[in-house]
């Protein structure tokens, strides 16, 4: 029991700061600020890495017979360290 209620707050908390994220990217667009296109740059490239990454993290718990929530454990944290990164950078920015 107390794994779900462990894993239940990992997810609100993730999903709370990778909406901050969102929410700040938008703000950074629409404001007009001349940083917003190295921001939108960036934003397409970190993706595509974390991703790459993730896929990596995945199939070498796979292929060490670790098992498929292992993978996803492993999958999922190069995707919260790059949000968490983002959200220390771009909610730590001045304005």
């Amino acid at each position: 029991m107390i794994n779900f209620w462990t894993n239940w707050y990992e997810v609100v908390r993730f999903t709370c700061e990778a909406q901050a994220v969102i929410s700040a990217r938008l703000m950074l667009f629409g404001s007009g600020d001349p940083s917003a296109a190295v921001e939108a740059d960036l934003m397409i490239s970190e993706k595509v890495a974390a991703f790459v990454a993730a896929e990596i993290a995945a199939e070498q718990a796979l292929a060490e017979g670790l098992g498929i929530y292992v993978a996803a454990e492993r999958a999922y944290l190069p995707l919260r360290h790059r949000v968490h990164a983002n959200s220390c950078r771009l909610l730590s920015a001045p304005h």
